[in-house]
């Protein structure tokens, strides 16, 4: 990597959402509480599953995973952005900015990858019942969720090599609340067209495949609920898929509105504001969906509220 006077960048700044001090200090408190929620409901979501036996099943081992990855993608954003709400020099190392953009683009490329295995997950479940534990194993379940976490960590490590191997030329002032792909990529005062095209392969790979893989799961599915005679029997099969299907319009969605305009470059604060939707409202938003939308969650949560609430009794008495 080429590291003399005319490319070498010791540090980039990050311009972040705003210059204004009291909105600073506002967002600061605002994506705070949404930070700390974030945590707190993916950890309890965890627990809940881990304390639970009923909720030993495979839909359950991914949706661990993916309070995982959630929790980790929201925590290589978001503490930084807090710190620089409070601080006058919004710098960040060059080693910390590729790490943030290490992370930050693995696991988003991990979480599309696993929410097609959920779906995968939620087809044989609903289309092969009877073979159900025969076919989504431990084995299975191990090597696809192995597969997930390689396939993004492989990925974001090749785009991350390519990236901070451009020379910068001293432009160092990044337009963005992180070190996002895009925004680093701009900095460089060479041709990138070779990152653009590996960008838009890298898309194609991690995001609309398995976006594909989801929407061919879902249309049979619901090929399978529509052949369903009794009206409860649809209702279970669809609630049996709502809470994901919910997650997966709420991760594909954004993405592919992005991407479908590949002629029209995203304005500085549209991608701020996917950034920061993929950061901090979705994680917090998927324990909430997995607990408001699903029965399993709801009744292992009234038991464990009862378990406490009897030793809470049992103590005071």
């Amino acid at each position: 990597m080429g590291r003399d006077n005319q490319t070498w960048v010791s540090e980039f700044i990050l311009l972040g959402l705003s210059s204004d001090r009291d909105i600073q200090v506002s967002l600061f408190a605002l994506f705070l509480v949404m930070y700390l929620v974030t945590v707190l409901g993916n950890f309890l979501i965890a627990l809940l599953i881990r304390l639970d036996s009923q909720l030993h099943t495979p839909m359950y081992f991914f949706l661990i995973n993916l309070s995982l990855i959630d929790v980790s993608y929201s925590t290589s954003i978001v503490p930084q952005m807090l710190v620089h709400f409070l601080t006058q020099h919004k710098g960040i190392p060059f080693v910390s900015c590729a790490a943030q953009l290490f992370f930050s683009l693995a696991l988003g490329g991990i979480e599309f990858v696993l929410l097609a295995v959920m779906a995968y997950d939620r087809y044989v479940a609903v289309c092969d019942p009877l073979r159900y534990s025969a076919i989504m194993h431990g084995g299975l379940c191990v090597r696809l969720a192995v597969t997930s976490w390689v396939s993004g960590s492989i990925n974001s490590l090749m785009q991350t090599t390519i990236t901070f191997q451009l020379p910068m030329c001293n432009n160092k002032f990044v337009d963005h609340i992180s070190c996002e792909l895009l925004a680093v990529v701009r900095l460089a005062c060479v041709d990138i067209s070779s990152n653009e095209v590996a960008i838009m392969v890298s898309s194609i790979v991690l995001l609309m495949t398995p976006f594909f893989l989801v929407l061919l799961s879902y249309i049979q599915i619901i090929s399978t609920i529509l052949k369903i005679q009794s009206t409860e029997g649809r209702k279970k099969a669809f609630h049996t898929c709502a809470s994901h299907l919910t997650v997966v319009a709420l991760c594909y969605g954004m993405a592919i509105f992005t991407y479908i305009q590949p002629h029209s470059n995203p304005s500085v604060l549209q991608e701020n504001l996917i950034s920061l939707f993929y950061a901090i409202l979705t994680p917090m938003l998927n324990p909430m969906i997995y607990s408001l939308r699903n029965k399993e969650v709801k009744g292992a949560w009234q038991k464990l509220l009862g378990k406490i609430s009897g030793l809470t009794s049992k103590l005071a008495a």
